[in-house]
């Protein structure tokens, strides 16, 4: 049990990394986007929250991949198994039940569940922060423009 613990808690760690990474990408990059002054808010508004949307779930296909990556090299799916399909239902806590792991890497599942919750938790906190960021700014940058 111990050895499944220790093989979650890394690939976990290993995608915390990916999404801080992204995520400090994503709020700089809007935090830019949002500055820009144009007289076309709403289509500025759109286009960074769709870019953001997009890179986040790049990113958490990234995770996922990582996460079949650590079922091949544990063995942790039976043989045969799709190992992309299996990490994306477990990631997302889909839950199907086709395929099961193999009783010694069965811990694996749910660890892959509830990092996939968190991280899905975590950008949805990003999203609406970019979203309030871009609101604002771009509000601010009208302000400004009216002042001139």
């Amino acid at each position: 049990m111990l050895r499944q613990l220790l093989v979650g808690a890394a690939v976990s760690a290993c995608n915390i990394a990916i999404h801080a990474l992204v995520m400090t990408a994503v709020v700089r990059v809007a935090h830019g986007a949002g500055r820009k002054d144009t007289s076309r808010r709403s289509l500025r508004l759109i286009a960074v929250m769709m870019a953001t949307v997009s890179v986040l779930m790049a990113a958490h296909v990234c995770e996922v991949i990582v996460w079949s990556l650590a079922y091949a090299m544990t063995g942790a799916a039976p043989a045969g198994t799709d190992l992309l399909y299996f990490a994306f239902v477990n990631y997302t806590t889909l839950g199907y039940g086709d395929v099961t792991p193999v009783e010694r890497w069965r811990l694996l599942g749910p660890m892959t569940a509830m990092n996939g919750v968190l991280l899905f938790g975590w950008s949805t906190a990003v999203i609406f922060e970019v979203l309030r960021r871009t609101v604002r700014l771009g509000a601010a940058a009208t302000s400004n423009t009216k002042e001139r």
